[in-house]
């Protein structure tokens, strides 16, 4: 019987860990898909909100100094930013903007170190704040393509962790992230294509648009899926750096908003590449 009462207690935090996941995951689910519908200033606002919290952290995690000076100054730039695109402004505001930010975060940087990363963490966070949105808002993805960023991510996500947690196996990368499998990773491909592919199908069975075919979809789902992982990945290597378990302890059971938003950071970076390509192109 001794014998056996061992491994029990390790099983309640886990759970409980899960537990705390789960009920995350059930009310900022609804909240992202509400903002999503409505779009506009809701929307906006909503990954402005992200963003702030994700510099926040990032400044934090790699001690920026003086922390509070330039976390509110970079706060106001990304609000501004957010500002501009709400009121369509061209894009020579948003350059100079963006340099303006820099240019502040270098001359309230103590050292070089802490300019790097506060610079860093500005230009981090303003994928987040700006991308989503210009999705929401662009003629050609709107509605349909934000609901396939976080179909793609979260299929991503989930099958990730079930997949890798049933069959275990070989490390992904044991160091930067120990219990991350090949098998989760593959799961997670996997699953992305399903999902980017069954937000495609729905999209032209209801008449909406969608900007690509099928067959693309399923291929840029498990492109996506990868950069999910590599974002993930990333954040992991990062927290190793600074020595630190979370980036924050804003969401429970999930750490920090970095934490949570890892992946779709990666799919909001390639997805905004792809936009601004294709508007230099003409």
């Amino acid at each position: 019987m001794a014998a056996n009462e061992g491994p029990a207690p390790p099983a309640a935090p886990a759970m409980s860990e899960l537990k705390k996941r789960v009920f995350s995951a059930i009310i900022l689910i609804p909240l992202a898909l509400v903002t999503a519908f409505a779009g506009g200033w809701p929307f906006a606002l909503f990954w402005l909100a992200a963003g702030i919290a994700m510099m926040w952290e990032w400044t934090s995690m790699t001690a920026v100094a003086p922390a509070r000076p330039i976390q509110i100054a970079l706060a106001c730039a990304l609000a501004a930013f957010t500002l501009l695109l709400l009121l369509g402004m061209e894009t020579v505001w948003f350059v100079w903007l963006a340099l303006g930010a820099v240019v502040v975060a270098l001359v309230l940087g103590r050292t070089q170190r802490d300019r790097l990363w506060a610079a860093s963490g500005f230009l981090y966070a303003l994928i987040i704040v700006l991308v989503p949105p210009i999705v929401r808002a662009h003629p050609n993805l709107g509605l349909v393509g934000l609901l396939w960023m976080f179909a793609v991510v979260w299929a991503t996500d989930i099958a990730g962790y079930f997949t890798g947690r049933a069959l275990g196996g070989p490390k992904l990368w044991p160091r930067v992230s120990p219990k991350k499998t090949w098998s989760g990773f593959l799961g997670g491909v996997v699953a992305a294509a399903i999902a980017g592919f069954l937000v495609a199908w729905l999209a032209q069975r209801l008449g909406w648009m969608q900007p690509f075919s099928l067959r693309n979809t399923i291929m840029l789902s498990m492109v996506a899926a990868v950069a999910s992982q590599l974002g993930d990945l990333g954040e992991s290597a990062l927290k190793r750096h600074c020595d630190v378990k979370d980036s924050s302890h804003l969401i429970p059971g999930h750490g920090g908003v970095m934490d949570r938003l890892d992946g779709f950071w990666a799919v909001s970076l390639i997805l905004g590449m792809v936009l601004f390509i294709t508007w230099m192109a003409g």
